[in-house]
């Protein structure tokens, strides 16, 4: 599947009449989402006939995509009741729900209600931690105890240090493997901008085991 032809599956998803902040949730573009999943199948092969988990899954895009693209299992966790509810929505629309649950689940206390190293890959657009600081660490870490092989994952350009110094203290392998300009939309009646563009880095950690499979 081509790059476009994935973005243009992804258009048009629903996403959040009324985002809550304090889970700073905003709405992964398909474009960006297109980027992420086809570097993930078509560099590396890590998501067709893989189990793939999405952490925040939001509107469930990343795992509605890992599905067009022939997951054998997608897996989307949010804390968010509506935000299943969409996902599920979405996922329906695309025909895609018999690949995919989304699961209600605080995913900071993931490893507590979930079998570890239970999904091969998996991919995220985590709170960048601005409105709480460490959130995307968290997400991190958990990210890093569910995979076997890979985790995709943004992240502001600006605390890259601060990720891959975490990552290596996890065991992971971490390389930056596109930097995109992520366009958040004026969502909250605090921004006074139509929109901003942040400079995200799109991640590849790669487990101990997998390293081989660079």
């Amino acid at each position: 599947m081509k790059l476009k032809t994935l973005q243009h599956a992804l258009e048009d998803i629903e996403t959040f009449e009324n985002p809550k902040i304090e889970l700073e949730q905003y709405t992964t573009s398909s474009h960006i989402a297109a980027c992420i999943l086809h570097t993930a199948q078509f560099v590396y092969n890590d998501i067709s006939g893989k189990c793939v988990a999405d952490l925040g899954c939001g509107s469930g895009v990343l795992s509605i995509g890992a599905a067009l693209l022939g997951a054998q299992y997608c897996a989307g966790f949010d804390i968010d009741p509506s935000a299943i509810s969409l996902s599920v929505e979405n996922a329906a629309d695309r025909d895609v729900l018999g690949q995919c649950d989304f699961i209600l689940c605080d995913v900071k206390k993931i490893d507590k209600n979930m079998q570890l190293k239970a999904f091969d890959t998996v991919i995220m657009n985590p709170p960048f931690g601005t409105r709480e600081r460490g959130a995307d660490l968290i997400f991190l870490k958990m990210a890093l105890s569910l995979a076997t092989k890979a985790v995709y994952s943004l992240h502001k350009t600006s605390t890259r240090r601060r990720v891959m110094s975490m990552a290596k203290e996890l065991g992971s392998y971490a390389k930056v493997i596109a930097e995109l300009r992520f366009d958040l939309p004026a969502s909250y009646k605090f921004h006074r901008q139509d929109s901003v563009d942040v400079q995200v880095d799109l991640i590849r950690f790669v487990l101990p085991l997998s390293v081989n499979n660079l």
